[in-house]
């Protein structure tokens, strides 16, 4: 991991709190039988694994991660991968819903962070870093924790730009005359106001929240109490605190993390949806990708597999050919045509043709089988023959297709010539 400098305030006055509890709806049929942040990404990758890499290279190793829904193989995972050196008190763990509040599972985002509010008297924390758990991008929580504290503000909401066309995906910060502070906090409003030097975007949350510990327990008990709340932090509980006048924001644009290259930094992307997660993929195939998995001074770390190098060969009657991809560990490309995807662990692809398509670990496409604009889930074959992608209303009859027109294939389904 990298060298990393004791931070003033102390590494051990911090908490990192990461949602992983999210369903992911809008992901399906990726999250049939895993949460949102299991769901695996770049080949080798899981969701979380950004938020997590994020922190731990920031040197904030006190680390917990609040599950619900279908959370086994993201248990297994966070057990598997993320054991820190325990003899300087580090450790990244998961912690499933305790209803210590009642019988009860969370019921928004904030209840998550209120029904954990134990973890707080048992570290003792001056300062809480709130991270979601499904997004992909680089950030040094260093430097924003470092205009945290010296706004004195109770929250800091990270913010990036986006364009005017987005602001119904996402809550937006309106912005206080000359200073940090949040004048208004609109969530998913798709007139919530523009910048004052882009008038075509807004600034929109990343999700990412910075708490000083007095605040946290003052409004996560405060928003529990309201019967009306949704208990939503970016609902419910920003909104509050920038009506208490201690809501601040960080803009992205001033986080440098390093080894970042110009062109790739101030990446984020939010993978919620089958569109989005298939875009974030062609964005690591592009020959100068906008966003680089090669940065050995902020590494994205993931669970270590023993396989063979990948191999391509060519085959009886043509050889392979393999083109602004990502080619996995143990993958085998035999007499076969590959553009623009993403072949995971362990992929076997056979005098086929694979174009714009991602394909995750042990999944194996038979001679004369093609794919394109795809995301294939674990271990499905695709026997000879058989074309996919090509015909959306065949496809329609079988798979789930995206509103952009990706078609998702489930784990474990069987495909029939």
């Amino acid at each position: 991991m990298p060298s990393m400098q004791t931070p003033s305030y102390g590494r051990r006055a911090v908490l990192s709190m990461v949602l992983a509890g999210g369903e992911g709806k809008r992901l399906m049929p990726l999250t049939a039988d895993r949460s949102k942040p299991a769901v695996p990404f770049g080949g080798k990758y899981r969701l979380i694994d950004f938020a997590i890499s994020n922190l731990v290279n920031g040197g904030f190793r006190h680390i917990v991660v609040l599950t619900q829904y279908k959370s086994h193989s993201l248990d297994v995972h966070i057990s598997q991968t993320w054991q820190l050196s325990t003899i300087l008190g580090n450790y990244v763990t998961t912690v499933p819903a305790q209803m210590r509040q009642g019988p009860r599972w969370f019921i928004g985002s904030a209840d998550a962070l209120f029904q954990n509010m134990n973890l707080l008297d048992d570290a003792q924390p001056e300062h809480i870093i709130v991270f979601g758990a499904d997004h992909i991008y680089r950030l040094d929580p260093r430097q924003m924790l470092d205009a945290h504290i010296a706004s004195g503000a109770g929250v800091t909401v990270a913010g990036i730009r986006v364009h005017q066309d987005q602001a119904a995906a996402f809550g937006v910060i309106e912005q206080a005359p000359n200073s940090t502070k949040i004048a208004a906090f609109h969530e998913k409003n798709p007139d919530a106001p523009r910048l004052d030097d882009a008038p075509d975007q807004v600034l929109a949350s990343m999700g990412n929240y910075i708490f000083s510990a007095e605040a946290f327990r003052r409004i996560m008990s405060a928003d529990a109490a309201n019967e009306d709340s949704k208990h939503d932090v970016g609902g419910d509980i920003i909104p509050a605190m920038v009506a208490n006048g201690e809501a601040h924001y960080y803009d992205y644009r001033t986080n440098h993390v390093p080894g970042e290259n110009a062109g790739e930094d101030h990446y984020w992307r939010d993978v919620g949806t089958l569109d989005s997660y298939y875009e974030a993929h062609m964005d690591l195939v592009a020959p100068l990708p906008v966003f680089s998995l090669y940065n050995d001074q902020w590494p994205i770390y993931t669970q270590s597999i023993t396989q063979p190098p990948a191999k391509i060969a060519d085959g009886p009657t043509a050889p392979s050919h393999v083109s602004n991809s990502i080619v996995g560990d143990g993958v085998i490309v035999h007499g076969s045509a590959i553009h623009e995807s993403v072949l995971s662990r362990g992929v076997v692809v056979d005098q086929a043709h694979v174009s714009r398509s991602v394909l995750m670990d042990g999944v194996r496409v038979e001679p004369g089988a093609r794919l394109m604009n795809c995301v294939v889930d674990k271990n499905v074959v695709i026997p000879s023959g058989v074309s996919i992608g090509y015909d959306p209303v065949v496809d329609a009859e079988k798979y789930t297709i995206s509103e952009g027109g990706v078609v998702a294939i489930a784990k474990g389904t069987v495909i029939t010539p």
